[in-house]
């Protein structure tokens, strides 16, 4: 695509949905903040017949609670048609066991996220990844996005991966801090989804779904002589995903110009001190680092995009060989746990790789909560990060962001 891109002023919400509607069949619906608009979108453009990418008028329903959306779309995945939903928080939450059947189908969707807290102790209705990182058991792929930009682009990098892969993806962004952010980005015209869409993967799911003229037997119970292989039966389809997810990263960026790897590195190419992260951090993380080694720092930041397969090659892939010190932050908290989700992912990857010998030594690993509810996440907390990470004794857990008075856990930030 030679011609010079479209522009447009969107926010995150409606860069996702745009893309969400052209490849769908059905949007099966139901309002939650912060998320709602990627829906009222669609039955606005649903409502003044707006076509798809194949010239057809999606249906768009809303049901009575999130559950019901996720159920309509399993029954609608069920029967051939590409279905998608787009939610938030609770109505996450209720979708949970549709998602375990969705996924243990192998059947391609894409839920559509724009990532928030959830009630505990109150209810907020702003961002962290708290509900996403209580799905990532289901099965669902997850793909992160950390800019309006990125939530149109990673959109349809999803809808592609899902349909070749057959597992469905959970696509988030940060709910409000990217969700409702206005900013002007290049637009992914008709025309180049035309060409990244192959066809044969559309009739591939139609043909395999549920038809009394071609009968087959699906969701049945299974006791003890066959669950177990049965559940290990679909390893092949997520090891693939990862090749697939950067194919469609690739093929995205031969019609864009825009590249995507699974994890994505900026910084000094000879880093010592790096943090990963996901989301819209990532954006105050490399602007910091920017800054930092501008003044001779010699910083890095590692942007994980696909977390769910986890790349372990990528990540370490991508990483600096002269790391010694790596900070991991999760915008989410799980309580009583040995550290949060990404923490341990990462953890666990470089262990892996010290112990077939591709790693020669385990740099340091800190791990850090920021930004719950969508606490202020700043530069100076970015600093504040990497002071702790070369310090004489970096704490190994900790907070930015907050004064925690109670455990002691926050880290100093000079503003």
């Amino acid at each position: 695509m030679n011609k010079k891109p479209q522009m447009a002023c969107l926010e995150g919400n409606e860069a996702a949905a745009r893309i969400a509607y052209q490849l769908s069949e059905i949007c099966a619906i139901y309002p939650i903040t912060p998320s709602s608009t990627m829906a009222e979108l669609a039955d606005e453009w649903a409502s003044n017949k707006q076509p798809n990418l194949w010239g057809n008028i999606p249906t768009v329903v809303e049901m009575q609670h999130e559950g019901g959306a996720a159920g309509a779309v399993h029954g609608a995945l069920q029967a051939g048609a590409l279905s998608t939903t787009f939610t938030a928080s609770q109505g996450l939450m209720l979708m949970l066991p549709n998602m375990y059947k969705i996924a243990g189908e192998l059947t391609p969707a894409v839920f559509h996220v724009a990532a928030r807290s959830l009630a505990a102790q109150g209810l907020s209705i702003f961002g962290d990844h708290q509900d996403v990182m209580a799905a990532r058991t289901t099965g669902f792929a997850i793909l992160a996005s950390s800019c309006v930009q990125e939530a149109q682009d990673l959109a349809l990098v999803a809808h592609l991966a899902t349909l070749q892969s057959r597992i469905p993806f959970l696509h988030f962004f940060d709910g409000f801090r990217t969700s409702h952010e206005i900013n002007k980005i290049c637009l992914i015209e008709k025309a180049q989804i035309r060409l990244l869409v192959d066809d044969q993967w559309v009739l591939d799911h139609q043909a395999r779904a549920l038809n009394p003229d071609t009968p087959v037997m699906r969701g049945t119970a299974q006791n003890p002589d066959t669950y177990f292989q049965a559940r290990e039966s679909v390893n092949p389809y997520y090891t693939a995903v990862p090749g697939i997810v950067q194919n469609a990263m690739d093929q995205l960026a031969g019609t864009s110009g825009r590249q995507y790897r699974l994890v994505d590195y900026f910084g000094k190419p000879e880093a010592e001190s790096v943090i990963i992260a996901m989301g819209s951090a990532v954006s105050t993380v490399r602007q910091t680092v920017d800054w930092l080694n501008a003044r001779g720092g010699n910083f890095g930041v590692l942007a994980v995009r696909l977390y769910r397969p986890f790349p372990v090659d990528a990540l370490l892939g991508a990483l600096p060989a002269t790391v010694r010190r790596i900070a991991v932050l999760d915008r989410t908290k799980e309580p009583g746990s040995n550290g949060e989700p990404l923490y341990q992912d990462v953890i666990s990857a470089l262990a892996r790789k010290l112990a077939d010998g591709s790693l020669e030594k385990m740099p340091r690993v800190t791990g850090g909560r920021f930004g719950l509810s969508s606490k202020e996440f700043t530069p100076a907390m970015v600093r504040a990060v990497f002071d702790n990470l070369d310090g004489d004794a970096p704490s190994p857990v900790f907070t930015v962001g907050i004064n925690d008075d109670v455990t002691h856990l926050s880290l100093p930030v000079d503003a």
